[in-house]
C-alpha cells in the first residue's frame, strides 16, 4: 500500500480552474516549501505548496499509518477540516474532502480511478464570426490566429516592415490610439482619452459589435439577468462616468423621486448609507447601465471611434510602432499602424466542465446540457409546460440567479426540482486576518466577487506592493467561489430545501450518460453512500468563463512570438499601469486591461471599476511618456469635464 498513489482534486480559488495531480504518499502541505520534509522514513515526501496565508507554513500530512491513509494537522493555525468537521489526525475514506485554508480538496484512491481523458479541451471556444459561443459546434478547436495566406509572410518577423504592408497592396491605415477588442475595456480607455483631450478622430477601436456592451449584455440575458434584474456592481462604479457621481443609487432615486415613488427613492439611498451592515448593498440594474453607456458612447463619438475588425495578428513595427492586421469582411483584408496599442479582448470561451462536453460530443445533445453562458431559454420553457427536475454544477452568483429563475418558473408549474451538485461541504468561509466571509447552507457570500477594498483600499496597494509569489497567495486569500449576499435568494433556498424541490448533493462526477427516456444520467461518487446516480431532465453548467493566454489564439500568437512572460494564472504579465512592458518599442507602448491581466497588481479587473482604474492609470502612462494629444487632468480641468458630461456635451 505505502507505493500506492492518490488523486487530490480542487479548484483555485483565485480563478476556479481545475487542480487534479496524482501523488506518491506521503504529501505534506504547506505555504513555505523549505519548511516541507523532504524526506519521511527515508521515503521521498511529495510536497504540496498551497498559496495562501491561511496555510500555515508546514499545515499538513498525509501518511500511511497500518494500511490507513491518514491526515495529520501539523499545528497549523487554522486546522484542517476532514468532510467540513475540524480534526487533528484523521482516517480518509476514498472520496473525503480536506479543507486546508481556501482549499477544498477531495481525496482519491488512483488505483480506483480511471485515467483522466485529455483528449477534450475544458474550454468551448467562441464561433469565429460572431465571437459568441456556438451551440452547434460543442467543442470547436482552437481557431488559428493567422490564415494560410493573411497576414503575409513579412508577420513571421518580430519586427514587420511598413514598407512591406504597403507592397502587399492591401489597405494600411494609421491611428495615434488603437484599441482591439471595442468591448468595455476599449470604451472605457477611449472614453478617458476623450476626457484627456485626445479627438476622436485619433482613436480607432476594433471589434465586432458596435455596442461596447454588446457582448457583456448578451453573457447576462442568457444566464438569466433580465434587463430589469440588478448586476453585481457598485453604486458608484459607473462606465458611463469616471467621477462615479452621481451614481447609480442617486440616479435611481431621483428617477422614483419624480415619478412619485418616495418610498423606494430613499430606500435605494438608504441602502448605500447603510450598506452591508444594516442593508442589503445597492445594485444597479442592467438596463440602466446600458442605457447610461449608449448616452457616453454619443456623447465621446463612439461611433466615429468603433469600426468593425476581427483581428489577426499584433506585430511591432520597424519605425517603433505597431502594426495591426485584420479582416473586415470575408476576404477583405487591411493593416492598422498604430502608435499606442490597448488590448482588452474579455473572456475568450465558456469553461465548460469536461464531463459535460464529453456527453455533447458523445450523443449531440445541445438541449439538455447547457452552459449558463449559452442562449438556453427553451429549458425554462420546457419547465414551465411539462415539468421536470434541473441539475446545476457550480455555487456562483450565476447559479444563484438560475436557482432565481426556477423558483419563478415553479410559480407556473410546481411539479420542479432542483439538484444542485457541489463537489464537496463548504463549513467555513475563507479568512484573511481578522475577518471571515459568511456561508450558509454551502455558499459563500461576499458583496462583490472581491472585497470592495481590492478596488481602491489597502488589498489594492497590498498587491501592487507584492511579489508574484505573495500575489498568488492574497488572490486565494480574497478569491473563491462567491455568491451575492441577497436575502431574496437565501429565502429561495431555504424555503426549497424545507419543502424538498431544492436539493444540494455532494460527490465527484464520474461520468455523465443518458437513458432510454433521454434523461441525463449522472454517476458520481458521494462521500456517504458510494456511488450514486443522479436523473435530471436538463444539466445547467454554471461554472464561470475562461480567459487564459491559450484559449485566446491572437494573444496566445502573441505571447509565443515575443516569449513574453505568463503570470500563476496562465495570464499577461503587466506592470503596475497595465503596461506590457516587454511590448514596448522606440515610439510606442501596448496597454492591457481585463480579465486577461488576472494575477497581477489589481485583483478586479473585469469588474467596471477595475476596468476603469485599468484605463485611468494606462493614460497617466501615456501622459508621463508626452503621447500625443494627452493632457494630464487636474482638478481644474477634471471638473470641467465633468461639467460638460452633466450637460451631455462632447469633450
Amino acid at each position: 500500500m505505502t507505493n500506492e498513489q492518490i488523486q487530490l482534486s480542487w479548484e483555485e480559488p483565485a480563478t476556479g480552474e481545475r487542480r487534479e495531480p496524482r501523488l506518491n504518499m506521503p504529501i505534506a502541505f504547506g505555504r513555505e516549501f523549505a519548511r516541507l520534509p523532504a524526506e519521511l522514513r527515508g521515503v521521498r515526501v511529495s510536497r504540496m505548496l498551497l498559496n495562501s496565508n491561511e496555510v500555515s507554513r508546514y499545515h499538513a500530512l498525509i501518511d500511511w499509518e497500518q494500511d490507513h491513509l491518514v491526515v495529520i494537522d501539523q499545528g497549523s493555525v487554522n486546522g484542517v477540516y476532514v468532510n467540513g468537521q475540524p480534526q487533528t489526525r484523521s482516517v480518509l475514506a476514498n472520496g473525503d474532502t480536506l479543507q486546508i485554508g481556501p482549499y477544498l480538496i477531495t481525496v482519491t484512491f488512483a488505483v480506483n480511478v480511471p485515467a483522466p481523458d485529455t483528449s477534450l479541451p475544458s474550454t468551448i471556444h467562441f464561433n469565429a464570426n460572431t465571437n459568441f459561443p456556438d451551440p452547434s459546434l460543442p467543442v470547436a478547436q482552437p481557431l488559428t490566429p493567422l490564415a494560410s495566406n493573411f497576414p503575409p509572410l513579412a508577420f513571421q518577423a518580430p519586427k514587420v516592415a511598413v514598407q512591406a504592408l504597403h507592397a502587399t497592396g492591401l489597405p494600411v491605415d494609421e491611428s495615434d490610439y488603437l484599441a482591439i477588442g471595442a468591448g468595455l475595456g476599449s470604451f472605457l480607455w477611449a472614453d478617458l482619452l476623450r476626457i484627456s483631450g485626445v479627438r476622436a478622430d485619433k482613436i480607432v477601436a476594433l471589434g465586432l459589435e458596435a455596442e461596447p456592451y454588446a457582448r457583456y449584455k448578451r453573457l447576462c440575458l442568457n444566464s438569466q439577468i433580465p434587463l430589469y434584474e440588478r448586476l453585481r456592481s457598485n453604486s458608484d462604479s459607473c462606465p458611463d462616468n469616471i467621477w462615479g457621481w452621481p451614481s447609480y443609487a442617486l440616479r435611481e432615486a431621483w428617477h422614483d423621486f419624480t415619478k412619485g415613488q418616495i418610498n423606494s427613492a430613499f430606500k435605494y439611498l438608504w441602502q448605500v448609507f447603510a450598506e452591508p451592515t444594516f442593508a442589503e448593498t445597492y445594485t444597479p440594474r442592467a438596463g440602466n447601465v446600458f442605457d447610461s453607456i449608449d448616452r457616453e458612447a454619443k456623447r465621446i463619438g463612439w461611433n466615429q471611434i468603433y469600426r468593425y475588425g476581427r483581428v489577426r495578428g499584433i506585430r511591432k513595427t520597424d519605425d517603433g510602432r505597431y502594426c495591426i492586421a485584420y479582416s473586415r469582411a470575408p476576404g477583405n483584408y487591411a493593416f492598422l499602424v498604430s502608435r499606442y496599442l490597448h488590448l482588452a479582448t474579455g473572456y475568450p470561451a465558456i469553461q465548460f466542465l469536461p464531463d459535460l462536453q464529453a456527453y455533447r460530443e458523445k450523443y449531440q445533445d445541445f438541449k439538455s446540457v447547457v452552459n449558463a453562458y449559452e442562449a438556453h431559454d427553451h429549458v425554462y420553457e420546457q419547465l414551465e409546460q411539462q415539468g421536470g427536475t434541473v441539475l446545476i454544477r457550480g455555487r456562483g452568483i450565476v447559479a444563484s440567479r438560475i436557482v432565481q429563475r426556477i423558483y419563478e418558473a415553479r410559480k407556473k408549474n410546481r411539479n420542479i426540482a432542483v439538484l444542485h451538485l457541489m463537489r464537496s461541504p463548504k463549513p467555513q468561509g475563507n479568512k484573511f486576518q481578522n475577518t471571515q466571509r459568511l456561508v450558509k447552507n454551502h455558499y459563500e457570500f461576499q458583496p462583490f466577487n472581491w472585497p470592495k477594498a481590492c478596488w481602491g483600499g489597502e488589498l489594492r496597494a497590498m498587491l501592487e506592493k507584492a511579489t508574484p509569489d505573495e500575489r498568488k497567495r492574497l488572490l486565494a486569500d480574497w478569491g473563491g467561489t462567491t455568491t451575492a449576499d441577497r436575502q431574496d435568494w437565501q429565502q429561495i433556498t431555504a424555503q426549497g430545501l424545507s419543502e424538498g424541490w431544492y436539493q444540494i448533493t455532494f460527490g465527484e462526477v464520474l461520468d455523465v450518460e443518458r437513458d432510454a427516456q433521454n434523461r441525463t444520467i449522472t454517476r458520481i461518487r458521494e462521500q456517504s453512500f458510494g456511488e450514486m446516480k443522479l436523473l435530471a431532465d436538463f444539466i445547467v453548467d454554471a461554472t464561470g468563463l475562461d480567459a487564459k493566454v491559450d484559449a485566446n489564439p491572437l494573444i496566445a500568437d502573441l505571447v509565443k512570438h515575443y516569449n513574453l512572460p505568463v503570470n500563476h494564472l496562465g495570464r499577461l504579465t503587466v506592470a503596475n499601469n497595465f503596461e506590457l512592458v516587454e511590448m514596448r518599442s522606440d515610439r510606442g507602448q501596448m496597454y492591457a486591461a481585463g480579465a486577461i491581466t488576472l494575477g497581477g497588481p489589481y485583483a478586479a479587473v473585469d469588474s467596471f471599476l477595475g476596468l476603469q482604474y485599468a484605463a485611468l492609470v494606462a493614460i497617466d502612462g501615456l501622459a508621463a511618456a508626452r503621447a500625443t494629444g494627452v493632457q494630464r487632468l487636474n482638478v481644474v480641468s477634471s471638473f470641467g469635464q465633468w461639467v460638460k458630461w452633466v450637460l451631455n456635451q462632447s469633450p
